[in-house]
């Protein structure tokens, strides 16, 4: 049952993930750039995550400098480097292949782990990524059409989904020696601070002075960024690297699903069969 347990983390913090385009698009239809939704979201969950850890765990502040090159790696590569690379994709290629190269990270994950930790590329496993993989294509709208690409916005995509795997590669080392707080928070402390160099103070005052704006980069910042990462890397400590991140490509699943109810998104068969493909990989991971 305990096994179960940290399945569920990595569920939820994937269903968590899978709102960032609720309160993401609001804000953008707010004119709020990109690059501020990456400052909200990043410096607003660092400043978050003090203040509660401050009253309730400061056990989390106290690392050994040593293994600051392993968080600055999480931060900067995984989180910041992840942003970057995808926003970069999603202006030189269509959503629909920025998504499906954003999602090769499970892939890189499974040979990392089969390189790094010798952990078994089992049949089962193969299938569910297959799975996963599959679904999020279909999730993705390119059965629909109007497909762009552009040699820069696939390197930037394949790029994304190698940063994007990372951050299972770095906790499975710092979770060595420290708790899944400490991970989450000092991965933070790199990522919030490398976000501040796209600061703009006018466009984030003008924001938090409106109440849509409020509660949408609160939305960002707890809901979509503090939650779900301390969810997954809670899941890591008891899920394999691979089989966690195959699981938390549920995340375009619960995108498309607040596509449809929030946004009134058609809801097609090919949605329908990406979610059923999702929902059969995560169920072949359950049982292993």
């Amino acid at each position: 049952m305990k096994k179960y347990i940290y399945y569920i983390y990595i569920l939820l913090g994937a269903a968590c993930w899978g709102m960032i385009g609720l309160f993401a698009r609001t804000l953008g239809e707010l004119g709020v750039s990109v690059f501020q939704r990456v400052t909200i979201r990043n410096f607003g969950a660092l400043v978050v995550m003090t203040l509660v850890f401050a009253l309730t765990k400061r056990e989390v502040f106290r690392i050994q400098p040593r293994h600051l090159l392993l968080f600055a790696g999480s931060g900067l590569l995984s989180v910041q480097g992840m942003t970057l690379t995808s926003f970069v994709c999603q202006q030189e290629c269509s959503l629909a292949v920025s998504g499906i190269l954003l999602y090769l990270a499970p892939s890189f994950v499974v040979l990392m782990g089969a390189v790094l930790w010798k952990a078994p590329i089992t049949r089962r496993k193969v299938t569910a990524l297959a799975l996963a993989f599959g679904g999020c294509v279909l999730v993705s709208g390119i059965m629909s059409g109007g497909l762009t690409v552009s040699p820069l916005g696939l390197v930037m995509g394949i790029a994304s989904g190698f940063c994007y795997a990372t951050y299972t590669v770095f906790a499975h080392y710092v979770m060595d020696h420290y708790g899944s707080l400490t991970m989450t928070y000092w991965t933070f402390v790199f990522a919030g601070l490398g976000s501040l160099c796209f600061w703009d103070t006018a466009a984030l005052t003008a924001v938090f002075t409106d109440p849509t704006g409020i509660w949408s980069g609160l939305g960002l910042i707890v809901v979509s960024t503090v939650l779900p990462y301390l969810l997954y890397t809670k899941g890591l400590e008891g899920v394999e690297s691979g089989k966690a991140s195959i699981m938390a490509n549920v995340e375009p699943v619960v995108g498309a699903l607040v596509g449809v109810f929030v946004f009134g998104e058609t809801l097609s068969v090919w949605v329908i069969l990406g979610v059923v493909c999702m929902l059969g990989g995560v169920m072949l991971l359950a049982k292993e």
